[in-house]
């Protein structure tokens, strides 16, 4: 018996070894690009000019913490543009689960993966694509909408959508919906796909139809899917993403799409205030961090399960 515990013990130390060694790879790079470069937080902490060493630059403690916050910075605003833009994702993340429900529900295997394949498509589109998509079908001279409502006489003069700032928020939610709505599907269609096909069996028997079945058994069982993924996107609130604005940015929007991602590219590499820029980035971090915890431990009171 000892023989074999300590035969059974070898290959299961095996196999654990083999699995950090598949994972090892990411931890390097996960240590490479998120660790390591938490070095490039003392910059935040010294007045730094590009061509001057880093040892050189003088010491100025919560300098750019307190412009940061101060009058003559424009951090108020883009907190703002973050988190409208945040909220209006968040507000729309369910969106995702009953579009899987939808495509499970669908009798026809081919128009099924007809639509999720063309769904899922714009998630691999570079946002430069993108832009020129919407570009050409709202732009303000030709574009395919404002000629098509002009037509059916149901406006009188073409709008300039890409140029409005009273829709910017709405406009950008509802771009990056196009984008990523069959990409975000999949996950749920992956967990609908491991609920038991007894529960479906006992809601038959009990003579539930296809509408209960998925109120009753679909939908709670990618529920806990769903609060992880949910608690993961409040800790991003913040992270907006820097390609989308950056392509859909102009004069007239400028206002309505500067979040705090572009905030910091504008104010790093376009003004070369690296210390301001690095310590925008720091507090945007710590909020980010306070937010996951916040969320987790909120989860675990009111539903008894957490992430970590």
């Amino acid at each position: 018996m000892n023989i074999r515990s300590r035969k059974r013990g070898g290959r299961q130390l095996n196999q654990r070894q083999l699995l950090f060694l598949m994972g090892l790879p990411f931890i390097v790079l996960t240590i490479l690009f998120y660790y390591i470069p938490l070095y490039g937080w003392i910059y935040a902490f010294v007045d730094y000019k590009p061509g001057i060493p880093l040892s050189h630059s003088a010491f100025v403690g919560l300098k750019y913490f307190k412009l940061a916050f101060s009058e003559a910075s424009n951090l108020r605003q883009v907190m703002i543009n973050t988190l409208a833009l945040s909220f209006l994702s968040l507000l729309t993340a369910p969106l995702a689960v009953l579009f899987a429900v939808f495509l499970t529900e669908m009798r026809s295997a081919k128009y099924r993966k007809l639509i999720q394949t063309t769904t899922t498509l714009p998630n691999f589109i570079s946002w430069v694509l993108v832009y020129s998509v919407f570009f050409v079908f709202f732009n303000l001279n030709d574009g395919f909408v404002n000629q098509l409502l002009m037509k059916l006489d149901l406006i009188k003069e073409p709008f300039n959508m890409l140029g409005s700032a009273r829709y910017a928020w709405l406009f950008q939610t509802f771009v990056s919906v196009w984008k990523s709505l069959g990409w975000g599907a999949i996950i749920y269609m992956a967990a609908i796909a491991g609920i038991d096909p007894e529960q479906y069996d006992a809601a038959k028997v009990d003579g539930a139809g296809r509408y209960r079945m998925m109120r009753h058994v679909t939908i709670p069982g990618v529920m806990p899917t769903f609060v992880v993924i949910l608690i993961l996107s409040i800790g991003n609130v913040l992270s907006n993403g820097f390609e989308q604005f950056y392509v859909f940015y102009n004069p007239l929007v400028a206002d309505k799409l500067e979040v705090l991602d572009y905030y910091v590219y504008r104010i790093g590499l376009t003004l070369n205030d690296y210390s301001f820029a690095t310590a925008i980035g720091i507090f945007k971090s710590v909020i980010s961090i306070i937010l996951v915890f916040s969320v987790n431990i909120l989860s675990k009171k009111i539903r008894g399960n957490s992430v970590f």
